[in-house]
């Protein structure tokens, strides 16, 4: 049975997508830690990450540092925190949560609750900043 994020990838889901390519998809965390928080995923559904084979472990890890780039350009925080956790759902991926200190990244405080309205702002505003980082790729 399919992963829910390799539903989202077939399109049978819906979500708040920031970043596409042709191997890699991110889109905001429907559960949020805060404002932001997005998920990185390899379109090729594989478990584990440490399972990845190597160019798609180092592509996924550089797709996610330019989505981080353009989320910390986007989303007022100190940082962009990398967790890679891997028990929620079985398929591969990095959280990148915009944090101001440590707090921000417990994974077991209640999430923050926004509006359809505020996750497109959010997911707008994200993809803008990728656009200003990178005016030469096509949108996603």
């Amino acid at each position: 049975m399919p992963s829910v994020f390799s539903r989202i990838v077939a399109g049978e889901l819906p979500a708040y997508k920031v970043a596409e390519t042709q191997d890699f998809l991110a889109f905001l965390d429907i559960r949020p830690l805060v404002r932001g928080h997005t998920l990185v995923i390899p379109k090729r559904e594989i478990d584990y990450l440490l399972d990845l084979p190597e160019e798609l472990y180092m592509g996924l890890w550089l797709f996610a540092r330019e989505v981080a780039r353009a989320i910390h350009l986007a989303i007022p925080c100190a940082r962009v925190a990398f967790a890679v956790v891997g028990l929620e759902v079985p398929h591969a991926h990095i959280h990148l949560v915009p944090i101001q200190s440590m707090a921000d990244l417990d994974f077991q405080k209640p999430r923050v609750e926004l509006t359809p309205e505020e996750f497109q702002a959010t997911a707008a505003a994200i993809q803008a900043k990728l656009r200003e980082l990178h005016p030469q790729r096509p949108a996603s």
